[in-house]
């Protein structure tokens, strides 16, 4: 039978073996090449959202008209602006002195959440009469899913 109140919780499994854990050391190279992958991330999963929202901006637009393009450009605008200003400020603070830790990005997301339901709010209540809701919220959900498209490129950072 194997002790298990014995076993060093970073060992590993817990089945009481002596394996030894290192920690990690990064190379300056591997730190600067971890910061490039996760930049050119940023740009891919927003080039991403911005083909699948204007797919859905074109498609809405050849299906049903001039107000469903305009709904569902709005739509994908009301999601992919805030956004934008949310990786622009990540990428800003990969270039500066301290990077963006785990707070920042989480009142960042807070806050682009935030920016993103006002402005369906405000859309719903200023231009309801001609607003083609379906193609709004297509344009809204093709740019919040943009990333399926690196999933079927095999192209996720």
């Amino acid at each position: 039978m194997v002790d298990r109140t014995a076993s060093d919780p970073r060992g590993g499994l817990g089945d009481g073996s002596s394996a030894s854990t290192e920690a990690l050391v990064l190379s300056d190279q591997d730190r600067a090449a971890i910061a490039r992958r996760s930049r050119v991330g940023l740009f891919q999963a927003l080039a991403a959202q911005a083909f699948t929202g204007m797919l859905v901006v074109l498609g809405a637009w050849g299906i049903a008209g001039k107000d469903a393009g305009a709904s569902a450009l709005i739509g994908a605008a009301a999601y992919f602006v805030p956004n934008s200003l949310f990786a622009l400020r990540l990428l800003l603070g990969y270039f500066g002195p301290k990077r963006p830790g785990s707070l920042a990005f989480f009142w960042g997301e807070a806050l682009k959440l935030t920016v993103a339901g006002g402005v369906v709010v405000l859309v719903a209540w200023h231009w309801a009469g001609w607003l083609v809701w379906p193609a709004f919220l297509l344009g809204l959900l093709g740019v919040m899913k943009g990333y399926v498209v690196l999933l079927a490129l095999r192209r996720m950072p």
